[in-house]
């Protein structure tokens, strides 16, 4: 027999990846109605920029570029973290879900720092590369970042983890990987991607959700407290 839910199809949505998916849209049509505030306010600026915020740490994962960036996240979040949130209960899957967000901010503002002292060092020195040093350091410090995709990696790193063997299927490949080595593919490139450089996305924020998702499970299957 069928059960109907009258809700439909969202309302079968976890609460937790519910209320971010709202959010997350929420702050997409703020940032479309009035782009400029909403990125010099919200988004992640290097500590050293002139726009930078405290508040920026946290309120720049739920903030996006475009529309397709907003919908390949959520639909991520809600792909592999329904049964995670289902697993965990709302509040630890919440509390996992800001960890890997700020761990990811963490490493990405990490990599910048390394960044921003070689082109002061560059600048400095008053060399041949000295101007051009200058000009990719005004880059980095207004440069924003956006996105949830650090945590969105630390749900995929978790759901591997914790479902190593599921089959999952590849979009534009008709092959099944299991969960294990779909996550290490991942890393794997957003690794190579991150060394070679180029683009605008930030793949250190994308390895920084993994790397602190991953202790953070090692620490609760230490404390067994993994399941509760």
């Amino acid at each position: 027999m069928y059960q109907y839910n009258r809700g439909g199809f969202f309302a079968s949505i976890p609460l937790v990846i519910k209320n971010i998916i709202i959010i997350n849209a929420f702050m997409l049509i703020l940032t479309m109605i009035n782009r400029e505030f909403m990125i010099e306010h919200f988004a992640l600026f290097y500590p050293a920029s002139a726009f930078f915020k405290p508040w920026q740490i946290l309120t720049h994962i739920f903030m996006h570029g475009n529309f397709g960036h907003l919908l390949f996240n959520m639909y991520a979040l809600w792909m592999f973290g329904s049964v995670l949130e289902q697993l965990w209960g709302p509040k630890k899957f919440l509390l996992y879900y800001l960890i890997t967000g700020l761990g990811a901010a963490a490493l990405h503002m990490g990599v910048q720092w390394i960044e921003a002292s070689s082109l002061v060092n560059a600048i400095n020195e008053n060399g041949a590369d000295a101007m051009n040093a200058l000009t990719r350091y005004r880059i980095l410090m207004n440069t924003p970042t956006v996105g949830a995709s650090g945590a969105v990696y630390g749900i995929l790193l978790a759901y591997g983890m914790l479902f190593p063997n599921n089959e999952l299927r590849i979009i534009f490949l008709p092959i099944a990987l299991k969960a294990k080595y779909f996550v290490i593919i991942f890393a794997v490139i957003e690794l190579i991607l991150g060394l070679v450089g180029g683009g605008n996305i930030a793949h250190f924020a994308h390895l920084g959700g993994m790397i602190f998702g991953y202790f953070l499970i090692r620490y609760w299957k230490k404390r067994n407290r993994l399941y509760y």
